[in-house]
C-alpha cells in the first residue's frame, strides 16, 4: 500500500487490567523522533477491553493522537481479531511507519499485519534511527547470531513496519499536553476466531524476574565458576535491592534459569545500574543491557570488551571484589 501520510504509528499493547505495558509507553520516545524527522504526527494505537487507563496513559506521555478500538472481542488476545484491527486501520489512515513492541503477542502479530499489507517487517530491533537522505527508517538488529549488528531500510514498500524489544528505550516523561482522541467502531465476529483461551497458567514464584522493570542488576557471566558463583552476586543483590541476572553463557552450562538472562536471546534492560560480573561482552550480551544509564564491569581480563561499555571499570578476580564491595554497601547503610 502507498502511504497517505507521514505519520508514525505506535502500537501500545494492554494488560488485563486494560492498562499499557512497558514498551508500548517506552516506543512513543523513538516515536517522537522518527515522526519529527519524518515531518508527521506520533499515533498511538490501542486496542482492547475496558483500555480507559492505556488511552491515558499513551495520550500523556507523548502522542499526537491515540486511536482507539476498545470492544468485548479483544479482550483477550488473539491473532485473527488483532490482525483484522491493525490492518483495517492501518489501511484506512495509511501511515508512513508502524512500531510494534517484540512481545510473544507482538511477535506473532507483526508478520501478519505485514504480510497482509505486502510490506516489510524487520524484528526485534535494538535501535532505530531516519536516514537523512532516503527519509526511511533504519532498523537496527543483531544479524548472523548476534556476531553484528544490520542496519535494514524499506525503501520500496510502506508502512514501514518493525518489532523493537522491551526496555530499548526509555518511557518519555509525562506531559501537561494531552492528545487527541479517537475511537473507531471496529468489530470482529467471535465466531471468527479461530483460537481460544482455555486457562491461564501462572509461571512458579520463583520464575518470576522482572528484569525489565528492576533499576539495579547485578549480572554474572562464565566468570562466576559455577552455580555456587551466583550466591555471591545474590549477597550483593540484596545488598543494594537488585535483581540478579546473568550471560547466555552461564545458562547454557545450566548454572542459573534463562529467566535471568540478559542478552539477544534474554531480556533486554534498561536499568539504572547495570553491574557486570565475570561477563567478557560478548555482543550478544551487549545488546540487551547497553542502554543502562550506569554500567560498572568487574573483570579480571583487562582486555575484555565489556569495559568498551562500561562507565566505571574495576580489573580484579569477582571473588575478591564482589564481597568487599557488599561489606562496604552494608556498612554504609547500617
Amino acid at each position: 500500500m502507498e502511504a497517505k501520510t507521514k505519520d508514525l504509528w505506535v502500537f501500545v499493547e494492554t494488560k488485563e487490567d486494560g492498562s499499557a505495558k512497558n514498551v508500548g509507553i517506552e516506543l512513543l520516545s523513538p516515536g517522537r523522533t522518527i515522526a519529527d524527522k519524518q515531518g508527521g504526527a506520533l499515533v498511538a494505537l490501542v486496542v482492547g477491553c475496558g483500555v480507559d487507563q492505556a488511552v491515558e496513559e499513551a495520550a500523556t506521555h507523548g502522542a499526537d493522537k491515540v486511536v482507539v478500538v476498545d470492544s468485548e472481542e479483544f479482550k483477550e488476545y488473539s491473532t485473527d481479531a488483532y490482525a483484522a484491527a491493525l490492518t483495517t486501520l492501518i489501511e484506512k489512515y495509511g501511515p508512513a511507519s508502524v512500531l510494534i513492541g517484540a512481545t510473544p503477542n507482538g511477535r506473532d502479530l507483526g508478520p501478519r499485519v505485514s504480510c497482509r499489507l505486502n510490506t516489510g517487517l524487520t524484528a526485534d530491533c535494538t535501535g532505530l534511527d531516519v536516514d537523512d537522505e532516503t527519509g526511511c527508517v533504519c532498523w537496527t538488529r543483531p544479524a548472523f547470531g548476534g556476531n553484528l549488528m544490520a542496519v535494514i531500510m524499506c525503501p520500496d514498500h510502506r508502512p514501514q513496519m518493525g518489532t523493537v524489544r522491551p526496555g530499548v528505550f526509555k518511557k518519555p516523561a509525562a506531559s501537561g499536553q494531552k492528545a487527541e482522541i479517537v475511537h473507531e467502531d471496529f468489530h470482529f465476529p467471535a465466531e471468527d476466531i479461530r483460537t481460544k483461551l482455555l486457562e491461564n497458567i501462572q509461571e512458579a514464584a520463583d520464575e518470576l524476574v522482572d528484569l525489565e522493570g528492576a533499576d539495579i542488576i547485578v549480572s554474572g557471566g562464565r566468570g562466576v565458576g559455577g552455580p555456587e558463583g551466583f550466591k555471591v552476586l545474590q549477597e550483593l543483590c540484596d545488598a543494594l535491592g537488585a535483581t540478579l541476572g546473568c550471560s547466555r553463557a552461564a545458562v547454557d552450562a545450566g548454572w542459573i534459569s534463562h529467566s535471568h538472562q540478559v542478552g539477544q536471546t534474554g531480556k533486554t534492560v534498561g536499568p539504572k545500574l547495570y553491574i557486570a560480573c565475570g561477563i567478557s561482552g560478548a555482543i550478544q550480551h551487549l545488546a540487551g543491557m547497553s542502554s543502562s544509564d550506569y554500567i560498572v564491569a568487574i573483570n579480571k581480563d583487562a582486555d575484555a570488551p565489556i569495559f568498551g561499555v562500561a562507565d566505571y571499570g574495576i580489573v580484579g578476580n569477582l571473588f575478591d571484589v564482589v564481597p568487599a564491595l557488599t561489606a562496604e554497601i552494608k556498612k554504609r547503610k547500617a
